[in-house]
């Protein structure tokens, strides 16, 4: 297979001694993405405070995430994670009337449930819904989960555990049929699936730099619909929430119009600057042509594990997936461990080993990893 993105692989030196496949946990480190970081140390060192020009690299991040899912830049909050998108979105809903269930699943990262369960207190009843065999959840789940009294569903696109993907078009019809809000963590997808917020009509949607966006822990996107904004008063806040955070008012809680009153203090600066430079670079490439390379990257993946006998934990249908392919093995933490130490960055979750490819990646780096992870298991 031709490497379609050849030119941009050679942005990521790391890969001249690594085989990076964790982009699910950590995408490998790129020249903009680095120089993006030495400019702001260099606009701290020459400068020692550059405000103006630190704010407006964080508008600029801001600006190219909502091109990325086509939103109004207006309509995107930065957070430090998606943990914090999550709960700020929490706190802004009332669980007050009989309209007070939510909805979410077991394949969801842990930190999303917590977040549900926290508002119990508030009247918040949660319903999670269970995986199935092949640790998916069926779509007839869904229908017959919502209902009436549903106020918010809450889905992951992409599996954190083996890359199973949900459709977000169907899922947000159904959930608007009953009359519930749609909140989607798209920490997996966002940077490797295309999104758009508008055809699918979706209410919320979070999304962390570090893992298919190209940049660090540290910061975190959130999408509000401009046609619910102003609805929601967060009771997580900050002077960035404000009308102006410059008067310096103590006695006066005043949000500010549309997605910015989820902002909430002084914003990750540095943390700004890489994820600017980041999407910028995927959003220069396009998504599309990213996600059809990783569905080839997805069959050899998964063709390579089954040739070698290996049990995939991740749907076979690669329009069922995203990037990750998992693999299930026994110690999972100690083969990651062992491959490391042989220059393959794979990511480990509880049983499974998930390889996780990016547009930088090519077919070679992932037959090699799958023969390595065989072989280990043959001789541990």
């Amino acid at each position: 297979m031709s490497h379609p993105f050849k030119e941009q692989r050679k942005l990521f030196p790391t890969l001249t001694n690594t085989i990076h496949l964790s982009s699910c946990s950590q995408s490998a480190i790129s020249l903009p993405v680095k120089d993006a970081i030495n400019h702001y140390l260099e606009s701290w060192t020459e400068n020692g405070m550059d405000w103006n020009g630190w704010m407006e690299r964080v508008q600029d991040a801001k600006s190219e995430f909502a091109a990325l899912i086509n939103a109004d830049p207006e309509e995107i909050a930065v957070l430090s994670s998606v943990s914090d998108a999550a709960s700020a979105f929490a706190s802004a809903l009332s669980f007050t009337s009989d309209r007070n269930k939510v909805v979410t699943t077991d394949i969801d990262f842990p930190c999303i449930g917590h977040v549900w369960l926290s508002h119990k207190k508030r009247n918040a009843q949660v319903t999670f819904l269970p995986a199935d065999e092949n640790h998916t959840i069926p779509f007839e789940s869904y229908e017959k989960a919502i209902d009436t009294n549903t106020l918010v569903t809450s889905i992951a696109h992409v599996s954190y555990y083996n890359g199973f993907k949900q459709n977000l078009k169907s899922l947000s019809s159904l959930a608007h049929s009953k009359g519930s809000f749609l909140f989607v963590d798209a920490y997996q997808s966002a940077g490797s699936v295309p999104i758009d917020v508008k055809d699918s009509n979706i209410d919320a949607l979070v999304a962390g730099a570090q893992k298919f966006l190209l940049g660090v822990p540290g910061i975190a996107f959130m999408y509000i619909k401009k046609e619910l904004a102003n609805q929601l008063e967060p009771l997580t806040t900050g002077w960035f929430s404000r009308q102006n955070p410059f008067a310096f008012t103590n006695q006066i809680l005043d949000y500010a119009d549309g997605a910015r009153r989820f902002d909430t203090g002084t914003p990750p600066m540095i943390n700004a600057y890489a994820a600017h430079a980041g999407i910028s670079l995927l959003n220069d490439i396009g998504i599309k042509p990213i996600e059809t390379y990783l569905e080839q990257l997805s069959s050899v993946c998964i063709d390579t594990a089954q040739k070698h006998g290996l049990e995939i934990a991740s749907p076979l249908d690669i329009q069922q997936k995203g990037s990750n392919t998992a693999i299930r093995v026994k110690n999972a933490g100690i083969l990651e461990g062992h491959l490391k130490s042989q220059g393959i960055i794979v990511s480990a979750r509880n049983d499974v080993l998930r390889i996780a490819p990016h547009f930088y990646n090519t077919e070679e780096e992932i037959v090699q990893t799958i023969e390595a992870i065989a072989h280990a298991l043959i001789t541990k």
